[in-house]
């Protein structure tokens, strides 16, 4: 007769050499087969009851190390596997060009792949806009507005400006010799400076805007004094701030952030408010269930205690916002985005 648990067992299915032998050992010492094939499904019902993790992922950050983008892309990365959202999450970088070197490569080789993850964002929409490129935020699955920062104008502590008004004065006296350190052209930071100079009455296609690929390179440059001043989400600057090795001149908010002492450029007598948001998007090609996955563990993850500490620890605002309602907004949003990069000579 052959043996009852071997009947069982699955096929494809292998058990460690240990369990092998304690389930033979226990056959023998108790005379039976039952006791062999009770053993091992208790061993199948362990490994059923483990976590099922709903999938590994891969993020895309599509700036060099450092910056926004790829500070979302990695506190994602530590917060889904801290909640137990996935087993797995890796990062990777590709830089150049607002992110859309990324996007495009990211379209290119992800379709239908519900896996593979991309932030983005504000900065991303007018860097499409800007450069013109081929694949834009349609050629993606959108699933989750996830963060808002507003920008944050600082200076070395060195250097003889100190306060906007200061800025602003040599702006209008020669545009040209102030020179503004940020993100890629056509983004968040290169979209508010050319607000600050139209408010300030200065001809916004004179200013002189230095692009950098991300945020590391840019701090280095505003740190060394390579560039007058410095434009980023305040997150990127805080650390320096509270070291003394920048001063902070203004927020662009509604209002000042909560902890810090700088006015908003509007308290400075700049008529400017602007917030720049982080997305994530999925591959193109997706299934409905496979969107409706993929957003479900966003949710998860908008709601967890992880995330709500980390928001609080980086200064984000929680601006959730997915689905329809997330997709309905990021049409207004490109939209608006035109209109202000046309107003400010960024775009023809």
């Amino acid at each position: 007769m052959p043996d009852i648990a071997d009947a069982w067992r699955p096929h494809a299915v292998f058990l460690p050499e240990s369990i092998e032998n304690n389930a033979w050992f226990l056959s023998r010492a108790y005379g039976g087969h039952i006791v062999k094939h009770i053993f091992l499904t208790s061993i199948f019902a362990a490994a059923i009851a483990l976590p099922a993790y709903a999938a590994d992922y891969t993020i895309m950050a599509p700036a060099a190390p450092g910056g926004g983008w790829d500070q979302t892309a990695r506190s994602l990365q530590t917060v889904m596997q801290k909640e137990g959202i996935s087993s797995n999450v890796q990062v990777m970088n590709v830089p150049g060009a607002g992110g859309t070197i990324g996007l495009a490569q990211f379209t290119g080789q992800n379709s239908g792949n519900p896996n593979a993850l991309i932030v983005g964002g504000y900065v991303m929409v007018g860097a499409i806009l800007t450069n013109q490129s081929p694949v834009t935020l349609k050629d993606v699955t959108p699933i989750a507005r996830l963060t808002g920062e507003y920008e944050a104008i600082v200076v070395p502590t060195s250097s003889d400006i100190k306060t906007m008004a200061d800025l602003v004065a040599k702006l209008k006296a020669d545009p040209g010799s102030v020179s503004w350190g940020g993100g890629s052209a056509g983004g968040t930071d290169h979209i508010a400076v050319g607000l600050i100079a139209k408010a300030s009455g200065v001809d916004p296609t004179k200013i002189n805007y230095v692009a950098f690929s991300g945020g590391g390179e840019a701090l280095a440059a505003i740190l060394g004094g390579q560039v007058t001043a410095g434009v980023s989400g305040y997150g990127e600057f805080e650390s320096q701030v509270k070291s003394g090795q920048l001063r902070l001149l203004a927020v662009s908010g509604d209002e000042r952030i909560a902890g810090v002492d700088a006015p908003t450029l509007k308290e400075a007598g700049i008529d400017v408010s602007l917030q720049n948001w982080r997305m994530v998007a999925a591959a193109p090609g997706l299934t409905p269930e496979q969107t409706a996955a993929v957003t479900a563990d966003f949710d998860k993850l908008s709601k967890s205690a992880g995330w709500q500490e980390l928001l609080k620890t980086k200064g984000w605002a929680d601006t959730y916002l997915a689905g329809d309602a997330f997709k309905a907004q990021l049409d207004k949003d490109v939209a608006s985005t035109e209109a202000i990069l046309k107003d400010i000579g960024l775009v023809q």
